[in-house]
């Protein structure tokens, strides 16, 4: 199956001379939710304005749904919706005008324009603002306005450019359903995010760029499956023993009512369990210290400096 997204040894020097890429190869299998993820500056965003043909290549291929973007921009811009990080439409406009006039310009019909527009505003939460002009819309609700017009045309390959930044935590995960379904129904998302549990709940692959260069890309289970140590926070039942100690466990008390339990690859989290509850500790709840993937990815970028 052609792949929704192949990139061979692609490169972008600027006059400077500083390289942003460094030969990146990367394939995004059709159906994928796929996180491109890396540190300020690592060359997320000039990939996808490559992708996007903002940015012009120093060398190296780009092809979208089998399609090389230099041969045929056009036609592999029809497989693509890009949301990128800056908000970049008119805010003057009304929210329902935009949405209609991006149809436009891929010569949608306008009464297939104003059902795709009524069917996005609605699962989008935006139908009660279609005739409010865009820069009435919260941070939030603009974030929405950009997936839905990046979407109007049905893209097979959608790119978000940290699509949640500044989004309050409700909308965050209202989103996250409505990209979920579209990923289920077939349409391709390739995400960027400083939320790396966002990545963790979302995605299955992953890559990792890191001053301009992939320094693994992998499915993130296999990449979890690397982690050496987690912590995990026990909200426990008051009071408890002055002194914990579990054999073989490295146990923390933080409070009265809190202990932090670290697990070494290998070992059984139940055992840890079985130890504390002979101390007569009664665990109410448990969490971990910090996002799994957050700490796989620090271990790569260490790796890697």
């Amino acid at each position: 199956m052609t792949p929704a997204l192949s990139i061979t040894g692609l490169e972008k020097t600027y006059g400077n001379g500083f390289q942003a890429l460094k030969g990146i190869d990367l394939e995004v299998a059709q159906g994928e939710f796929f996180a491109l993820l890396g540190p300020n500056g690592a060359g997320k965003s000039t990939t996808i304005g490559i992708i996007s043909s903002l940015v012009a290549k120093t060398a190296g291929k780009v092809s979208v749904h089998g399609i090389d973007i230099d041969e045929d921009f056009p036609g592999a811009k029809k497989f693509l919706g890009i949301v990128p990080q800056e908000f970049n439409f008119n805010v003057f406009e009304k929210v329902e005008d935009i949405l209609v006039q991006q149809a436009g310009f891929y010569g949608i019909p306008l009464k297939t324009a104003r059902e795709r527009t009524d069917h996005f505003l609605d699962r989008l939460g935006l139908s009660e603002k279609r005739n409010v002009t865009a820069r009435m819309l919260s941070g939030g609700m603009k974030r929405r306005l950009m997936i839905a017009r990046a979407l109007i045309h049905q893209p097979k390959l959608l790119i978000l450019d940290e699509p949640t930044a500044g989004v309050d935590i409700e909308m965050r995960r209202s989103m996250y359903d409505f990209l979920r379904e579209i990923n289920a129904a077939g349409t391709t998302i390739i995400l960027t995010t400083h939320y790396l549990e966002e990545a963790e709940a979302l995605c299955r692959n992953m890559a990792i760029i890191n001053h301009g260069k992939i320094v693994t890309n992998t499915s993130i289970r296999e990449l979890l499956r690397d982690l050496t140590k987690e912590s995990f926070v026990l909200d426990c039942l008051a009071p408890l023993p002055e002194l914990i100690s579990v054999t073989d466990f490295n146990v923390i008390k933080r409070d009265e009512h809190t202990i932090e339990v670290q697990i070494e690859k290998g070992q059984d989290l139940a055992q840890a369990f079985d130890g504390l509850r002979e101390q007569g500790v009664k665990v109410l709840s448990m969490r971990n210290e910090s996002n799994r993937l957050e700490q796989v990815f620090v271990n790569v970028l260490e790796q890697n400096a």
